[in-house]
C-alpha cells in the first residue's frame, strides 16, 4: 500500500470506527486545549503586564534592577523595592532630551476606616500628570491634596506605620484615568513631608523623565544607560512603565513563568498518559483488522504507517479544534491566579499565535509518538500470532514492559523516601513527583496486577450462585489487560488528588505546629501595613510590657556555583536578639542566637542543608532588595517552617525592605499585667491586638490561601483526568456490544448481563480505590517525615472521601451508561456488526 491509498484506508477506517477514534479525538483536543492555556500564561510571563496609571505621564521611567539575572533560568525577582540614589535625579536631568527628571517615592498610609492608600511627594504627580480640579498643591507638613473623595477643608487622619497624624486637605487632583480598582489610590503632601515619612534616606524609588517635545522615549532610554555606566539600572518605555511603578507586576511575571513551567511539565506528561493510553486501548480493540492485514501480506512498515495516518488525521483536527478553546482557559485561570493572590486583578494577558502553534506542536507529536509505540505490537507480531491473539486476548505482558514497569516503580519508591534522608524543598519535590512514577510503574504493570489481584480475591466470586457474579469474575480474569486500562485513569486521578491537596495539609498543619509552639509571648501586635518603629518602641517602653520583639519578614536569594549556578529563595525574619529569650523559642540545635548582631545570620537545618553552611561558615545571601551580604552563620534551627529560613538582626532586615516598617511585634507583659499591657496597647489606637492562639490561627489561614494555586492546578488537572476516566470506560465498555449480544442469544437475560457488569464495575472502582491510595501513600509518608519527623500525613477524611467518591461516581457512570446503550440493540443484529 503506498501513501495514497494508505490516506484513503485511513479516512475510510475512520468512518467506519467513529466511537473508538471519538475517544482520541477528545484526549487530543483536552492536551491541545490544556497545553495552549498554559502557553497563554507562560507568553504573559514574558510580555503581560498591568497598564501604568501614575507613571503614565513620563516618557522615560528609571529604576534600579528589581530582579537577579540567572543565567539560563527565569530571572528570580526581588520582593523589595531595590532603590537609587538620590544623586541621580540631578544626573539624569542633564541628559540631553529631558525636559524634568522627577524622582518619586512612596510610603503606605491608611483611614481611619482602614482604607489604604499611598502617600508620594506632590512634585511626582506630574508623571501621571495629576492636575488639580479644586484647591491648591500642598505646601505645610499637615496639609494633603486628594485623589478620590473630599473637599478643601476637610480634615482627615492619615496613619503611617500604625502612628496617626492629622491632615488638612487643601486640593482635589485627578489624572488622565481613573484611579486603579483594588489598588492603593494616591494622595499627594509637600516633598518635605514625604521625606520625613520615606524610611530611606539618600535614596529614591524612581526617577520619571519628561522628555523635550520630538524627543523619541526609546532614544532617549538609551543615552540614559549610557549616562549612568556605573549603577545597575533598568529603563522603561511604553508598557513597560507599570512593572516599576507596581512592584508586584514585575514580581509576578516572573512567579507566572515559574509556575506554568512547574504545572506545564506535569500537565504534559499526565497529556501524553491518557493520549497514550486512550490510543493503546482503541488499537487494542482492532486487533482482529490488524491481525487480518498482517495475514493478508501487510507488512509491520505498512501497519505502521496506517495507524500514524489515522492519528495525524484525526489529532490534527482535534488539537487544532482544541487550541482555540485554549486562550478562554488561559482567563479562567489568571482569574483564579489573582484570586490566589499571584497576579493582581489588573495583570494583563499577552495574546499571540505562539501558544496555539505550541499546543497543536505537541498534542500532535504526542500523539504520533503514542500511536508508533501502540503500533509495535501488531505490527511486529507474526500473521497467525496475530489472528490467535484478535481472539485470545495475552495472558502476559513483554519483557521489556516488565522491567520497564519494576524501573519507573523503584524510582517513584526511592524518591519517596528522599525526605528521610535530605532535608530541604528539593526532597519535598521529589517525594511530591514520586507519585506520578508510581502510577506510569502500575500502568504498565498492570495486567499482572490485575490479574493476580482477581485470582486472588476472585474466588468468592467465582462460587458464587448468581451467574453475574461468575460471569464477571471470569471476564475480569480473562481479560486483565482491558481492566487495566479502565482501572489505571481513575487510580492515577485518586493518587495526584490525594498526594496534592493532603501534601499541602501536611506543610500547613506542620508550619502551623511550629508557629503556636515556637511563640512563647504573651501577645502579638500588627497594624495595617506594619508598625512604624517609634510606636515599637512606645510599646516598649510601657511599664506592663517586660520584653517586646518586633519580627520584619521579607526574603533572601542564596546561588549556588558551578557551571550551572541555580538560585533559591528562602524566608527572611528579623529579630531583636535580646528580647526573643521571652517571646520566641526556634527551637535551636547547634550554636547561640544570642550571639546574632550585625554580621551574622541563624539559619534553619533545611537552609543550611541548602546551602552547606555550619556555625561558623560565611553565607552570601541577596537580601530583599537585591543588596549583597555574606554574614557569619552562629546558630541553627528547627522551626525554619513556622518562622522562615533565615533569621538577621531586625535593623537589617527593615533597612533592605521597601516600608521599612515592622510586620509584628512580639510582647511578653510583666507577671500578673497581661490584661494591663492589652489595655494600653489598644489604647495606642491603630494596631490589632491578639494572643498566639489567634495568631498562629491567621497564620494557618494566609498559607492555606497561598496553596489556592496549588489547588487551582490541580483542579485543571483533575478535570483533563476525568474526562481520561469518562473516555477510557466508555471506550472499554462500548466495544463489548458483541459480547452482551452473544451472552444474550445463549440464554442470558439483560438484567443478567447488566448485573455482571455492575459487577465489573465494582471490581474496577475497587481496585482503583485500593491502587490509587497505596500509590498516594508513600509520597505523602516521605513529605510528612519531612516536615514533622513522623511519617504521618495530615489527611482529611472528608475530602479523602469526596476524592473516593467522585472518581468512583465517574467510574460508575461511565460504564453503566454506555452498557444500557449497547443493551437497547436487538442482540441478532448486533452479533453481526464489526468488531
Amino acid at each position: 500500500m503506498r501513501g495514497p491509498r494508505l490516506r484513503t484506508l485511513a479516512r475510510a477506517n475512520i468512518r467506519q470506527r467513529r466511537g473508538s477514534f471519538a475517544a482520541v479525538f477528545v484526549a487530543v483536543f483536552c492536551a491541545a486545549l490544556l497545553t495552549c492555556a498554559l502557553g497563554v500564561l507562560f507568553e504573559s510571563g514574558i510580555r503581560g503586564g498591568v497598564t501604568p496609571h501614575r507613571y503614565a505621564g513620563a516618557d522615560v521611567v528609571v529604576g534600579a534592577a528589581q530582579a537577579l539575572d540567572v543565567r539560563e533560568d527565569v530571572d528570580q525577582p526581588y520582593v523589595e523595592r531595590a532603590l537609587l540614589p538620590d544623586t541621580v535625579t540631578d544626573e539624569l536631568s542633564g541628559v540631553p532630551g529631558v525636559r524634568e527628571a522627577i524622582a518619586d517615592i512612596g510610603v503606605p498610609v491608611t483611614t481611619d476606616d482602614g482604607a489604604a492608600l499611598d502617600a508620594h511627594g506632590w512634585s511626582s504627580a506630574a508623571l501621571a500628570p495629576y492636575t488639580l480640579t479644586a484647591g491648591r498643591e500642598p505646601a505645610a507638613s499637615d496639609e494633603v491634596v486628594v485623589t478620590g473623595p473630599g473637599a478643601p477643608g476637610d480634615r482627615i487622619t492619615l496613619r503611617h506605620g500604625g502612628i496617626g497624624d492629622d491632615y488638612t486637605v487643601v486640593g482635589v487632583a485627578s489624572a488622565p484615568t481613573a484611579e486603579p480598582v483594588d489598588r492603593p489610590s494616591s494622595v499627594f503632601v509637600s516633598d518635605a513631608r514625604a521625606r520625613a515619612l520615606w524610611p530611606h534616606g539618600g535614596h529614591v524609588a524612581a526617577v520619571g523623565l519628561l522628555a523635550d517635545d520630538g524627543t523619541v522615549a526609546a532614544a532617549l532610554a538609551d543615552r540614559v544607560r549610557d549616562r549612568l555606566p556605573g549603577l545597575d539600572v533598568r529603563t522603561y518605555t511604553g508598557s513597560a512603565r507599570g512593572d516599576v511603578e507596581y512592584l508586584d507586576a514585575g514580581a509576578a511575571r516572573s512567579e507566572l513563568m515559574m509556575l506554568c513551567g512547574s504545572f506545564a511539565g506535569l500537565a504534559i506528561l499526565i497529556a501524553m498518559f491518557v493520549v497514550s493510553s486512550t490510543l493503546s486501548l482503541s488499537i487494542q480493540q482492532r486487533r482482529r483488522e490488524f491481525a487480518l492485514l498482517r495475514a493478508m501480506g501487510a507488512t509491520p512498515g505498512q501497519v505502521h504507517r496506517l495507524i500514524g495516518s489515522e492519528v495525524l488525521l484525526v489529532a490534527g483536527a482535534a488539537a487544532l479544534l482544541g487550541a482555540g478553546p485554549g486562550y478562554a482557559l488561559a482567563q479562567v485561570l489568571r482569574a483564579q491566579f489573582a484570586e490566589a493572590g499571584v497576579l493582581s486583578s489588573d495583570f494583563a494577558l499577552a495574546y499571540s499565535p505562539v501558544p496555539a502553534v505550541i499546543g497543536v506542536v505537541l498534542a500532535v507529536g504526542t500523539a504520533r509518538i503514542a500511536a508508533a509505540v501502540a503500533a509495535r505490537r501488531p505490527a511486529r507480531l507474526d500473521p497467525t500470532e496475530a489472528l490467535r491473539e484478535s481472539a485470545v486476548e495475552p495472558a502476559s505482558i513483554g519483557k521489556g514492559r516488565l522491567v520497564t514497569g519494576v524501573v519507573f516503580g523503584a524510582g517513584g519508591l526511592a524518591t519517596s523516601l528522599l525526605p528521610a534522608v535530605l532535608p530541604g524543598p528539593a526532597a519535598l519535590a521529589g517525594a511530591g513527583s514520586s507519585a506520578v512514577l508510581l502510577v506510569i510503574s502500575v500502568a504498565l504493570l498492570g495486567p499482572l496486577l490485575v490479574a493476580g489481584a482477581v485470582r486472588r480475591f476472585g474466588g468468592p466470586l467465582r462460587r458464587s450462585a448468581s451467574p453475574a457474579l461468575v460471569l464477571a469474575a471470569a471476564n475480569s480474569g480473562a481479560r486483565a489487560r482491558r481492566l487495566a486500562a479502565a482501572i489505571t485513569p481513575l487510580a492515577l486521578a485518586i493518587a495526584i488528588g490525594s498526594v496534592q491537596l493532603f501534601t499541602q495539609d501536611t506543610v500547613a498543619a506542620a508550619a502551623d505546629h511550629q508557629s503556636r509552639s515556637g511563640i512563647t509571648a504573651d501577645l502579638v501586635v500588627t497594624a495595617p501595613g506594619g508598625l512604624a518603629p517609634g510606636l515599637v518602641d512606645r510599646i516598649a517602653a510601657d511599664p506592663a510590657v517586660r520584653a517586646a520583639n518586633p519580627i520584619a519578614r521579607s526574603q533572601a536569594l542564596f546561588t549556588t556555583g558551578g557551571e550551572s549556578p541555580s538560585t533559591d529563595p528562602y524566608p527572611v525574619q528579623g529579630i531583636d536578639p535580646a528580647a526573643t529569650g521571652s517571646t520566641l523559642d526556634l527551637d535551636v540545635r547547634d550554636g547561640d542566637l544570642g550571639r546574632l548582631g550585625d554580621g551574622t545570620v541563624a539559619l534553619s537545618t533545611d537552609a543550611a542543608f541548602g546551602t552547606s553552611a555550619r556555625v561558623g561558615d560565611t553565607v552570601p545571601l541577596r537580601l530583599g532588595d537585591g543588596t549583597l551580604v555574606t554574614p557569619t552563620v552562629v546558630a541553627t534551627y528547627g522551626r525554619g517552617l513556622g518562622f522562615g529560613d533565615v533569621t538577621l538582626p531586625i535593623a537589617q532586615v527593615r533597612a533592605h525592605t521597601t516600608t521599612g516598617l515592622t510586620d509584628m511585634l512580639l510582647v511578653s507583659a510583666e507577671p500578673g499585667r497581661l490584661d494591663e499591657a492589652r489595655d494600653a496597647i489598644t489604647a495606642m489606637g491603630g494596631v490589632a491586638v491578639s494572643d498566639r492562639a489567634e495568631f498562629a490561627a491567621a497564620g494557618q489561614e494566609q498559607r492555606r490561601t497561598q496553596a489556592w494555586v496549588s489547588i487551582v492546578a490541580l483542579a485543571v488537572l483533575l478535570g483533563y483526568l476525568a474526562v481520561a476516566v469518562v473516555n477510557t470506560l466508555v471506550l472499554a465498555t462500548a466495544e463489548r456490544g458483541r459480547e452482551f449480544a452473544l451472552l444474550r442469544l445463549v440464554g442470558a437475560s439483560s438484567r443478567q448481563v447488566r448485573g455482571m457488569m455492575r459487577a465489573e464495575s465494582v471490581i474496577v472502582v475497587t481496585v482503583a480505590a485500593v491502587v490509587g491510595s497505596v500509590i498516594a501513600l508513600p509520597p505523602l509518608a516521605g513529605v510528612a517525615a519531612a516536615v514533622s519527623g513522623r511519617p504521618i500525613p495530615s489527611v482529611s477524611p472528608v475530602v479523602y472521601a469526596l476524592i473516593l467518591g467522585v472518581t468512583i461516581l465517574l467510574g460508575l457512570t461511565a460504564i453503566a451508561i454506555p452498557t444500557r446503550t449497547a443493551m437497547r440493540q436487538d442482540p441478532v443484529t448486533a452479533i453481526g456488526t464489526r468488531e
